[in-house]
């Protein structure tokens, strides 16, 4: 029963986290929000207290239950292990806990968030690894599905689908995510959660409490006939079958030993232990579908959209240059992430900003201190006065929630005009695209001959008013680099 429960939070759990990731729309962001906020590194960036709290307190009674029900990259592992099973049963052996290894990792991780390197926090992060898992691999199939879906709707006059373009928004971050699904791959295949119980600092963490939690998986000595079937199938290889022990640091209660004990003797409950060892008969049955509620109970107490641009085509015959992205002295980062700093010590790189944004302006860092944290660049689209979705979805506080009003006040950089690319003096047209379309009105026209009013208009730009938004730098004509671009701000300004 135990089992059964712990698949079913788990599969609704992982189905729902995905389609987080993989909506386009913003729609169901509003609806599955809480599934990133119970994330538990990202809630502890966040200083969200109640949610670490009722996590704590989840393993103190349950022990790790959160690593085989609420965290997705435990999940995959064993939905990766359950298919290794089927090829091999019984494939499992208990092996002593690396503890210099495991701590050693949480050291690593706790030192680089301190001090602002996030890209091997990133590395290390469980939800993060699992988002980009799912934005860079699995978005772009459940977007090429959607534009199936869209020609289909197309051909019968429907409108219950639009297409969107499928991109690779940073090929290093496509690459590690790759690289880090088949690490974690082979490793469940062949030794089950040795990720978890080795590398994940959740892991690590979340383990050491449980040593402590209430409710345990107990070996009774007197039933137990010394076959070995529940060491052999643990994929924690947390069980020692020979002298009757688990190591509760790395049993993640899958449920796997219980099922597979045709004898009774393994239990979950509470017990009083005589050096680790349960033994004699008690007195109190274990009522298992009373215990199998209160863990679902518990559990599930903590546990239309904004369109994209189409490229467009100068008189549907030539197709326009690609824009080549500046090469910005000081990297521009979201508004409401309030400085560079801030930004980089909060950021886990989970991605889910990045697969939200409906301009096309956030993509993973190349740079290697930041790398895989979201970064702006504005060659496919601008950041929106009226959008807010990137700090909306943050769980991790990298980016605070912010309105529309603070959006229009933010200055996240300021726009820098290149003389060299500007059509109206290397074409010899109007042009003015910048000033038009600025929303702010950061920029005015002005004769590029100061004793000429008749002559060709240049853009001026006003600092003090500028946010950053991009508009111009994104609009401007001129290819492959625009003749106006973006510098953005160590620390955010407010006009």
């Amino acid at each position: 029963m135990l089992k059964r429960i712990r698949i079913i939070l788990a599969t609704v759990m992982f189905i729902l986290i995905t389609l987080l990731f993989l909506d386009f729309t913003g729609t169901l962001h509003k609806w599955l929000h809480v599934l990133a906020d119970i994330q538990f590194i990202p809630a502890l960036l966040a200083l969200n207290v109640g949610v670490v709290i009722a996590l704590v307190l989840l393993t103190f009674i349950f022990g790790r239950i959160y690593c085989s029900v609420i965290c997705p990259l435990g999940i995959i592992q064993d939905i990766i292990t359950k298919f290794g099973t089927m090829r091999k049963k019984n494939r499992f052996s208990y092996s002593p806990a690396k503890n210099w290894l495991r701590y050693g990792f949480l050291v690593i991780f706790v030192v680089s968030l301190v001090v602002g390197i996030g890209s091997i926090a990133a590395l290390l992060e469980p939800y993060s690894s699992f988002g980009r898992i799912a934005s860079n691999l699995l978005q772009p199939i459940y977007l090429a599905g959607n534009n199936i879906l869209a020609s289909i709707a197309e051909h019968f006059d429907s409108y219950a689908f639009y297409s969107v373009d499928v991109w690779i928004k940073s090929l290093p971050t496509f690459i590690i995510a790759v690289v880090t699904f088949v690490i974690i791959a082979i490793l469940a295949w062949r030794n089950g959660r040795t990720y978890c119980n080795t590398i994940c600092p959740v892991g690590t963490v979340l383990g050491f409490i449980s040593r402590f939690s209430w409710m345990k998986v107990h070996i009774d000595t007197d039933k137990c006939n010394n076959c070995g079937l529940c060491g052999r199938n643990c994929k924690a290889s947390a069980i020692d079958s020979k002298n009757h022990r688990v190591d509760y640091s790395r049993c993640v209660v899958c449920g796997d030993c219980l099922e597979t004990c045709k004898h009774n003797a393994i239990s979950f409950g509470h017990k009083k232990e005589t050096n680790g060892v349960t033994t004699g008969k008690t007195d109190n049955t274990i009522d298992t579908s009373r215990r199998s509620f209160l863990l679902a109970s518990a559990m599930a107490t903590t546990a239309a959209a904004l369109a994209q641009e189409k490229k467009k085509v100068d008189g549907g015959l030539a197709v326009i240059e690609e824009k080549v992205a500046p090469n910005r002295e000081t990297k521009i980062t979201p508004p409401g992430s309030l400085s560079a700093k801030h930004f980089a010590q909060h950021c886990t790189a989970c991605q889910l900003c990045v697969s939200k944004c409906p301009n096309k302006v956030l993509r993973p860092s190349t740079d290697l201190m930041t790398l895989m944290q979201p970064t702006m660049s504005y060659e496919l689209g601008y950041c929106r006065p009226e959008c807010t979705r990137c700090s909306e979805v943050c769980p991790t506080g990298a980016i605070k929630p912010i309105t529309d009003a603070d959006k229009s006040a933010i200055q996240i950089g300021h726009a820098v005009w290149i003389k060299k690319n500007c059509a109206p003096l290397t074409d010899g047209v109007e042009c003015g695209n910048c000033a038009r379309h600025c929303p702010v009105g950061a920029i005015t026209m002005i004769p590029s001959d100061k004793n000429n009013p008749d002559s060709l208009k240049i853009p001026a730009i006003n600092e003090s008013r500028c946010i950053g938004c991009g508009a111009c730098e994104n609009l401007c004509p001129s290819r492959p680099f625009s003749a106006i671009y973006v510098e953005g701000y160590e620390r955010h300004l407010r006009s």
